[in-house]
Formats: structure tokens, sequence, C-alpha cells
């Protein structure tokens, strides 16, 4: 078994904020491999995370952020459960990289529970005319046709949901997990109440112009 050493406990500390006992019980249940630890406290932490789901969290802050010139704006509301914690640097980051990754994701919703049925009902028509006009699909069981159907609808909806997004920050995890980290980080249930996202120009029918026709018009007029 390789050694943990204190420097060892310390580094595990500095980069997952976990307790010494707990960065040395990690390091020691997986030999002193420092990735195998961070991945063995991310586990328990966020089963600890879990245990804070049923709270109340009605306090947070609402953050915006701009970006491209002005050609994207969001805003975003983050619910805690108390104020204090709400006001907090880790907490306002927090806050700002989830507005800064709905304006790199664009997502549609905060979750799939948000998703109307209809938009699912006809992702999953649309999954399905794709499907049968592959020819190769033709002799499948109509068993295997639905799992291909009901895999396709769930990986549309977890790229338009902003939970199941991978962070742009750090595409190793989800804006779920990043919840999760927060919440262990700051000891109180973090949530995302909303987002509203613009873009400019978007929803309005532009004009498009046909310069041949236009110098043809103007030449005939002209004339």
């Amino acid at each position: 078994m390789a050694e943990v050493t204190a420097a060892l406990v310390k580094e595990l500390r500095e980069r997952t904020q976990a307790g010494m006992m707990d960065c040395k019980k990690a390091l020691v249940e997986n030999n002193g491999d420092m990735d195998k630890a961070i991945e063995y406290l991310r586990e328990k932490g966020l089963a600890a995370a879990n245990k804070k789901a049923g709270r109340i969290a009605a306090e947070g802050a609402v953050d915006s952020y701009i970006h491209m010139g002005g050609k994207v704006g969001v805003m975003v509301e983050i619910n805690c459960e108390t104020d204090f914690v709400g006001k907090t640097d880790t907490f306002k980051s927090l806050c700002h990289d989830v507005a800064m990754h709905i304006a790199a994701a664009a997502p549609e919703y905060v979750s799939k529970e948000e998703i109307p049925a209809e938009k699912i009902e006809e992702e999953r028509r649309i999954a399905y005319e794709q499907i049968m006009n592959d020819e190769k699909n033709a002799k499948k069981p109509a068993a295997i046709i639905e799992k291909i159907v009901e895999g396709r609808v769930e990986k549309y909806c977890k790229e338009i949901c902003l939970l199941d997004q991978p962070f742009v920050k750090n595409p190793d995890i989800t804006i779920a997990q990043l919840l999760q980290e927060a919440t262990l980080a700051t000891g109180e249930k973090t949530t995302i109440r909303r987002f509203v996202r613009y873009q400019l120009g978007e929803g309005i029918e532009k004009k498009q112009s046909d310069l041949a026709a236009e110098i043809a018009e103007m030449t005939a007029k002209k004339a």
C-alpha cells in the first residue's frame, strides 16, 4: 500500500475542500491514488448533498451576463437557504458561472420536468420517422426501434435542459453536479429556479435581400 503522507492529504483537501480526516480516509481507501480519492469524495459528497434535497431554498440571488458585444444576454435566479450564503463571493461566482453557461449553451428549460409533453411527443414522432426512413432499420424488431427512439428523445432532452448539460468551464461535470458541489461547499441546498436568455434579433423575420434582383430592377427603371 502506498504511503499516505501529510502532503498528499493537504493537496487533496485543497483540491476538494473536504475535511482532513475525510481526505485521509479517501486516500487510504484508494491506496494513495489522488484521482480515485477525489472521485471517492465526490461520490460520498453527492450522497451528503442529497440529504439536503428536502430543505427549502428561498434566498439567493438574481445574476446577469452579457456576451458577444451585447448580442446575447442572460438573467438567472439561483436559490440557497439563507441570505448570508446568498451574499458570499462563492455563491455569487456560482451564479455568474451558470449565467455564462446559459449564454454559451442556450438551454431551453431548467429540467426535463419543464418540457411540455407535446414537445416530447413531437420529438418522438420525428425520431421514429427518421429511423424508419433508414433502410438498415427496416427489419429490426419493434422493441429495438422503440429503444432507439427513446434513446434519441432522452439525448434531445439532455441537450436542451440546463441541469443535464455539461458545464462549459468543466465538461467533466453537469450543471446538476455543479449545484451539488455548491451544496457541499456552502452547507445549504442550492437550486436553479428559472432563467431567461435573450439573443439579439431572435424571433424577428429579417428582410432577405436579393442583390441581383435589386440591380436588375434599378437598371430597368433607368432604361
